[in-house]
C-alpha cells in the first residue's frame, strides 16, 4: 500500500481571522466553532461509571478495555460503582461526586445515562460517552428521550458522544506507522472495521469517532477537529444521516480551506436506504440530491462502498499533489491496457497520447509493432530483464504524465514478480504517483504481499474500478483544493432593500398570485415581461395596446396553481377583439372553476429563447436551496436539474449549468443562436440572494419558464409561483 509519500498543507484561517460573530443575511452563522477534542482523545483523567470486574458481565470486558486504553494514553482511571470498593484492584468510588479530582472523560456503562449526566455537569466533567441504546433509533418515544438528554447536556456545558455508540474511539492504534493518517468517523461502528484493518497493510489510522445518534457531538464536529490535526492526511466517514446541514457545510468548508480531503459513504440514496438509516440512528437523511450537491460544493468525495472508502482515503491521505493530470497506462498485454484505458477514459481520466519523441524512446526497448502511444504495451518480454526499469523511468519522465498505472491481471512469474519489483523501485525514486492493480483473487503471492504491500511509496489496488475511482478522486481533489475559495467569505451579511419590498408582498401560509410573485422578482432586479393587471375587458384592450401585440393573457390570483390545465392562459392574441373575447373566456372559466382572481394579466409575448426553470425550495436539513434546470414542459418530463445550497459563487452557478444533460441547448443547436448564459447566471445569483434573505418566510419559488434570450439580450421570467411559509 501507499506509505510515506504524503502531501503537506497549511491550516486555513480560524474563526477569529474570519470574524467570529459573522452571520449571513438570513442570520445563519458563517463559521463554526471547532470543539477542543484533545482531552477527549487523550484525557488525563477517565471515570468509568458502572465499572465491573465480575467475569461474564458485559461491563467487565468494557472496563478492562478502558483500563488498557487509559494506560496507553497516559490517563488516570477511576472506577465508579456504588456496590464495589475496588475494580481490577483500583479504588472504586460510589458516585461521580466522590471522585478525587476533576475528570476529563466519563464513560457511562449504565442503561439510563440521564441522571448521571446531571451529576457529571455538576462535577464539571468535560466529555462523556453514552453507550446506551433505546433512543431516537427506536421511534417517537426514544426520540423524545434523546431530546431530553440533549437538553440536559447542553445545560451542563459538557460534550457528549452518543447515545447508541460503542468502544471504537478506544481501539488500539498502531504507533509504529509513520506518515499522514486517516481519521475515521462512523455512525455505525462496524462499518469502520475495514478501514481500521488498513493498519495491517501499513496505513496509519490516528482517530476513530463512532458518533452514534449524535445527541450532541456530531459528524461535523469531528470533521472540523480532524481537519486541524497536523497528522491527519484524510478523513474517511460512514454517514447515515446528517444532524444539521449548516453545521456540516461549515465543517466541510473548514476541511476544504485546510486542503484536507474528506471521503464519505453517505447512505440514503434510495428510499430503502433512507428508511434503514432512520431506523438505525433516528436521523433525517434529507433529499439525496441536495446532500449530493452539498458534498460536491465543498469537495467532499462521495463513494458507494467501504472498499472504495478504504482505497480512496488511503490514496488521498498519502499521495503528493500531482505534477500533471495525464495518466499513463502500462501493461504486459495490449488487451489489459485497452480494457483499463476504456474504464479510465469513461470515468473522465485524461490518457494523453505520448509525443513522437517519447514513443521513439520507448521503442528502443519495446518492439516496433507494439503500440506505445498510451496505453503502452510492452509485449511481456521486456519486463523480465534490464529493459523493464528503463521503460518505467522513461514513462515517468514524460511531463504530460502525472500518474502511472500498471494493471497486473494475475501472477505470471517471473514476469509479474520482476515487474512488481521494478515498479516499487521506480516509485521510491519519483514524486509522481505510481499505482498497481494486482488482480489475483488469492492475494497470497509474495510479489503482492511482500513487494507491493511492503512499499512505502506505491499505491496498490485489487480491482480496476477502485483504482480508477481513487485516481479520479485524487486528481479532482487537488484541482478543487487549488482553486477553492470559501463561499462563506463572500456571503452577504446585510439585508438589501429588495428584501423589505419583497416581504411587504408576502402573506404567511399563502401562495402569491403570479402578479405578486413577479413583483417580488422585480424587487430583486429580475426582468419580467411588460404586463398590466386589469379588471375589465376595456382595460385589457388598453393594456394590450400599451404592452404591444401579440400578447398573452392569464388569470392571476392567490392560490392559483396550474393555470394552463384549467384553460386560464391565452397566447398569441393579435387584435382588440381577440383580447375582449379572451378576457370574457378567462373570467367565465374562473367563475366556473371557483377560482378567486385579483385580475387578468395582459403580458408581452416572448417567444425566442431557451426555456429554463430557476427556483427555491426548503430542505429540512440544509434550509433554502436553489435549483436550475430545463423549464417549460421539460421540467416534468426530463427532470433535468441541478441544485446548490447557499451560499455559492458565480463559478458554482455556471457549474450547475454544466451538470444539466440538456446544457447544449444553451450553446445553440440546429441553427439556434447561443443563449445569454451570463444573464441566466445573473438570475441564479439573484434568486440565491432571495433564498438567503427570505428563506425563513419563503417556502418555495418557481420561475418557470425563465426565457433565456439569445446572447446579449438577457433573460425574462415569463411566469412565477411563490409560496410563503
Amino acid at each position: 500500500m501507499l506509505g510515506s509519500t504524503y502531501s503537506t498543507r497549511s491550516p486555513g484561517p480560524g474563526p477569529a481571522a474570519r470574524g467570529a460573530s459573522d452571520t449571513d443575511v438570513g442570520g445563519r452563522p458563517l463559521h463554526n466553532t471547532v470543539p477542543d477534542l484533545d482531552r477527549f482523545f487523550r484525557p488525563e483523567t477517565v471515570a468509568v461509571v458502572g465499572a465491573s470486574d465480575t467475569e461474564g458481565r458485559p461491563n467487565t470486558g468494557i472496563t478492562r478495555q478502558l483500563i488498557a486504553w487509559s494506560q496507553r494514553v497516559g490517563a488516570r482511571l477511576f472506577p465508579v460503582n456504588p456496590g464495589r470498593e475496588t475494580v481490577f484492584d483500583l479504588p472504586c468510588y460510589a458516585s461521580v461526586a466522590d471522585l478525587p479530582e476533576t475528570v476529563d472523560l466519563a464513560v457511562l456503562l449504565v442503561g439510563d445515562p440521564l441522571p448521571v449526566i446531571e451529576q457529571l455537569g455538576e462535577a464539571k466533567v468535560r466529555f462523556a460517552v453514552a453507550f446506551a441504546s433505546g433512543f431516537a433509533e427506536t421511534g417517537e418515544e426514544g426520540a423524545a428521550a434523546q431530546a431530553r438528554l440533549a437538553e440536559v447536556v447542553a445545560a451542563s456545558g459538557m460534550r457528549l458522544l452518543g447515545p447508541n455508540t460503542n468502544l471504537n474511539a478506544f481501539e488500539k492504534f498502531r504507533e509504529d506507522l509513520t506518515g499522514p493518517a486517516i481519521a475515521l468517523i462512523t455512525q455505525s461502528g462496524h462499518q469502520g472495521r475495514p478501514l481500521y484493518t488498513l493498519q495491517e497493510l501499513g496505513i496509519r489510522i490516528s482517530h476513530w469517532a463512532p458518533t452514534g445518534n449524535e445527541a450532541d457531538l456530531e459528524t461535523a464536529d469531528f470533521i472540523s477537529y480532524f481537519s486541524e490535526q497536523p497528522e491527519v492526511g484524510a478523513i474517511a466517514a460512514y454517514v447515515e444521516g446528517l444532524r444539521d446541514g449548516r453545521s456540516f457545510t461549515l465543517a466541510a468548508d473548514r476541511a476544504a480551506r485546510n486542503k484536507v480531503p474528506v471521503v464519505m459513504v453517505k447512505v440514503g440514496r434510495t428510499e430503502t436506504g433512507a428508511r434503514m438509516a432512520a431506523s438505525h440512528t433516528g436521523k433525517l437523511t434529507g433529499s439525496d440530491a441536495v446532500v449530493d450537491a452539498a458534498l460536491r460544493q465543498f469537495g467532499v468525495i462521495r463513494v458507494d462502498g467501504l472498499d472504495q472508502l478504504q482505497d480512496t482515503a488511503a490514496l488521498l491521505a498519502r499521495a503528493k499533489p500531482p505534477t500533471a493530470d495525464g495518466v499513463a497506462v502500462y501493461s504486459i498485454s495490449g488487451g489489459t491496457g485497452a480494457h483499463f484505458s476504456d474504464l479510465a477514459t469513461a470515468a473522465g481520466l485524461d490518457i494523453p497520447i505520448l509525443s513522437d519523441a517519447k514513443q521513439a524512446e520507448l521503442h528502443q526497448w519495446i518492439p516496433d509493432y507494439l503500440n506505445v502511444a498510451n496505453p503502452i504495451d510492452n509485449g511481456g518480454h521486456p519486463v523480465g530483464d534490464w529493459r523493464g526499469r528503463k521503460i518505467i523511468d522513461a514513462i515517468l519522465a514524460d511531463p504530460s504524465v502525472g500518474v502511472l498505472i500498471c494493471p497486473i491481471t494475475g501472477p505470471f512469474p517471473p514476469m509479474s514478480d520482476k515487474l512488481a519489483q521494478d515498479l516499487t523501485d521506480a516509485a521510491e525514486s519519483t514524486d509522481k504517483l505510481v499505482c498497481v492493480v494486482w488482480g489475483s483473487p488469492l492475494g497470497t503471492e509474495d510479489a503482492y504481499r511482500t513487494t507491493l504491500l511492503g512499499s512505502s511509496r506505491l499505491a496498490t489496488f485489487r480491482t480496476f474500478g477502485n483504482c480508477v475511482s481513487a485516481v479520479k478522486s485524487y486528481l479532482d481533489h487537488h484541482r478543487f483544493a487549488a482553486a477553492y475559495r470559501s463561499p462563506f467569505d463572500e456571503a452577504p451579511r446585510t439585508r438589501s432593500s429588495s428584501a423589505r419590498k419583497a416581504q411587504a408582498l408576502m402573506r404567511a401560509g399563502h401562495q402569491l398570485s403570479e402578479h405578486a410573485a413577479k413583483q417580488m422578482l422585480r424587487a430583486y432586479g429580475i426582468r419580467v415581461p411588460r404586463e398590466q393587471l386589469v379588471t375589465s375587458a376595456a382595460g385589457a384592450v388598453r393594456a394590450a395596446g400599451l404592452v404591444g401585440y401579440p400578447v398573452v393573457m392569464k388569470a392571476s390570483g392567490a392560490q392559483l396553481g396550474h393555470k394552463t390545465e384549467l384553460g386560464l392562459v391565452k397566447i398569441g392574441l393579435t387584435s382588440a377583439s381577440q383580447v375582449r373575447d379572451a378576457y370574457r373566456d378567462l373570467t367565465d372559466i374562473a367563475r366556473y372553476e371557483g377560482v378567486d382572481l385579483d385580475g387578468i394579466l395582459v403580458c408581452q409575448m416572448v417567444e425566442r429563447g431557451v426555456e429554463m426553470v430557476v427556483g427555491v425550495t426548503h430542505d429540512p436539513l440544509f434550509g433554502p436551496t436553489v435549483t436550475v434546470g430545463l423549464g417549460g414542459v421539460l421540467v416534468e418530463i426530463l427532470a433535468d436539474a441541478a441544485v446548490r445550497v447557499p451560499p455559492f459563487g458565480e463559478d458554482m452557478a455556471r457549474d450547475m449549468l454544466g451538470e444539466l444533460r440538456g446544457h447544449r441547448l444553451l450553446e445553440g443547436v440546429r441553427g439556434a443562436p447561443p443563449a445569454d448564459v451570463d444573464a441566466l447566471v445573473d438570475v441564479v445569483m439573484r434568486v440565491q440572494r432571495m433564498a438567503m434573505e427570505l428563506g425563513g418566510d419563503l417556502s418555495e419559488l418557481d420561475i418557470n419558464p425563465l426565457m433565456v434570450l439569445p446572447r446579449g439580450q438577457g433573460a425574462v421570467a415569463l411566469d412565477a409561483l411563490a409560496i410563503c411559509r
